[in-house]
């Protein structure tokens, strides 16, 4: 018996080998940070697709792991003391991960609390408000008469890559030089924007240079290229 095994979640999503993390996830903006952060780190898991189309996400075994239904969330057979540990929301999994692994998160003081910063930035500000601009643009909201609510949205996208924009002038990353989480969480998010959701001329995408010079960085390295096919 393994140390998974009084998981429910386990019974329904079986791990193969119980001495990895567990993902449950979708190739999503929030899924594929944790995806990435895992490949960034070179760190053996495993990756439970959670299908939306078959309601996955409303099981009683997954509202076990994460009673918000919502991905990514993990199971950590190796937490805090050795014992296992469920974990929700991509933020609190990002900020475990480096903070366990002692990567991709500052060691300074003070420049971890502004990488954690920047990660709020996106949790508070860039998900939910893209994730809106999303629904009026691409999807049910498309067919509305009235156009104020996908308005309003675009005009708040446009205010947040302005300040993502202002922040990457002259920098590598979001930190300077230093890649971090707050880049991980950050993204993915951009490239569903001008991607999945095509609301890149909607917003003005290419006034945002610097933005879109570090997207173009972001996209090319291998465990990004990898991380956002997971899970297959």
């Amino acid at each position: 018996m393994s140390a998974l095994d009084s998981f429910p979640i386990v019974g329904r999503w079986p791990a193969r080998d119980a001495a990895l993390l567990q993902l449950y996830s979708l190739p999503t903006p929030n899924g594929v940070k944790v995806s990435i952060l895992l490949e960034e780190l070179g760190q053996p898991y495993e990756a439970h697709r959670i299908s939306f189309d078959n309601a996955d996400q409303k099981t009683a075994e997954f509202l076990s792991l994460n009673p918000n239904g919502k991905i990514p969330a993990i199971l950590d057979p190796d937490g805090p003391g050795g014992k296992p540990l469920a974990l929700f929301e991509s933020g609190a999994i990002l900020w475990y991960l480096a903070e366990k692994t002692g990567r991709f998160l500052p060691v300074d003081p003070a420049q971890r609390y502004e990488t954690l910063q920047w990660l709020m930035f996106q949790m508070g500000g860039i998900g939910p408000m893209f994730g809106q601009l999303g629904f009026f643009h691409r999807f049910a909201g498309k067919d509305y008469e009235d156009k104020r609510p996908r308005d309003r949205y675009v005009q708040e996208t446009r205010r947040l890559l302005g300040v993502l924009d202002r922040q990457l002038s002259g920098r590598s990353w979001i930190l300077g030089e230093q890649y971090t989480i707050a880049d991980i969480a950050t993204f993915p998010w951009v490239r569903n924007l001008v991607g999945f959701y095509d609301a890149g001329e909607l917003v003005g995408f290419d006034d945002f240079k610097a933005v879109r010079r570090v997207l173009e960085s972001f996209v090319q390295r291998p465990a990004v290229i990898a991380g956002l096919q997971v899970p297959g």
